[in-house]
């Protein structure tokens, strides 16, 4: 696309990226792509192959989102298995934009020179857009919006007319309220390799950073554990887009489900963002058996069983040594029967 917020939309099925096939896309689920990549509001779902086609698998068809999901693996889809005909000529996309668009209709247009959007409690407009006398109505671009700009919008109109000629300002139209939420924060978790995926191992150490694709001064970030008996909540200021929570002993108490939200205090308000997804990580007790420790249990039990063997062995050499021979044991009979006799006669 034109730029990153702009393009063909690619998912990561498998290991393995690919396209998404445009039936039943629609700007619920184009919204859903744009608010994940941070990149505002969506300006049209691209059918047809319109940021040019893609190659590879087509991994998803008749993806189906409500508009409120966070991410779009969140969205019910269907795993391309052939049953669908698509082909490339069919590759989704977006196009996203931090604009709020505003639709202001007029009337009677032949005499309307000027159309202007208020926001409540400003007395100057804050888009002002000249109108044709073909037009029955004109379009409002509030850009690149922050959290400030929420709140109450109207449109209003001037018309020439009076003698001599004058501008003359029709009332403010209904009003239309928009709220401003702040990008959902994205997290991970760094630990030591040994620890099997989505838990850390007891006594070491483990990190969780909470990154937002835009920052604001005097913002912060809050890290929230949900655990099995009860909720403990740690912030730190947000300096840069991201900042990272330390655990330097990973013990049970740290198990549980990690959520990170962003806030800032703006115009004596507070914004908060919507919680990230949840990051489970389970404690893991030290593994005994590390590969290190069963290589020396294997050496140990080795090592004892050949002194075994060679004892057993040096014993039975020594057995035979000591037993008399079939011979010796007659002789030592005869003997102790003669010398038995003797002493009876005697």
């Amino acid at each position: 696309g034109d730029d990153h917020c702009s393009g063909r939309v690619e998912v990561n099925l498998h290991d393995s990226w690919g396209t998404i096939c445009d039936r039943d896309w629609n700007l619920q689920a184009a919204s859903v792509v744009c608010s994940e990549l941070g990149c505002g509001f969506v300006e049209s779902a691209v059918r047809g192959s319109g940021f040019g086609p893609g190659s590879g698998n087509i991994a998803l068809v008749s993806v189906h989102c409500k508009g409120h999901e966070s991410s779009l693996i969140h969205c019910d889809a269907f795993i391309n298995t052939n049953a669908f005909i698509c082909t490339h000529q069919n590759d989704a996309g977006v196009k996203c934009s931090e604009s709020v668009y505003f639709y202001c209709t007029i009337q009677p247009r032949n005499r309307v020179s000027n159309v202007h959007l208020y926001k409540h409690g400003v007395d100057t407009p804050l888009v002002t857009q000249s109108a044709d006398p073909t037009q029955i109505g004109v379009s409002l671009v509030l850009s690149d919006v922050e959290t400030y700009q929420q709140g109450s919008y109207s449109c209003q109109y001037n018309i020439k007319g009076g003698f001599p000629p004058h501008l003359i300002t029709s009332p403010p139209s209904h009003p239309v309220n928009i709220t401003v939420d702040l990008l959902t924060p994205q997290h991970w978790y760094n630990t030591s390799s040994e620890a099997p995926p989505g838990s850390v191992i007891k006594g070491e150490s483990f990190n969780i950073t909470c990154s937002t694709p835009r920052q604001y001064p005097g913002a912060s970030f809050q890290l929230r554990l949900v655990r099995s008996n009860g909720t403990v909540r740690q912030s730190l200021p947000a300096a840069s887009q991201s900042v990272t929570f330390t655990f330097p002993n990973a013990q049970s108490s740290n198990e549980g489900y990690y959520y990170c939200l962003y806030r800032v205090q703006l115009g004596g308000r507070t914004f908060v963002s919507r919680e990230s997804q949840p990051l489970p990580i389970a404690v893991k007790p030290d593994p005994l058996l590390s590969p290190m420790v069963i290589s020396w249990l294997v050496s140990g039990v080795t090592f004892v069983v050949a002194v075994i063997i060679i004892l057993a062995v040096a014993k039975v050499s020594c057995n035979k040594e000591k037993k008399p021979s079939e011979l010796e044991r007659d002789t030592r009979t005869v003997d102790n029967t003669y010398v038995a006799l003797s002493v009876d006669k005697l």
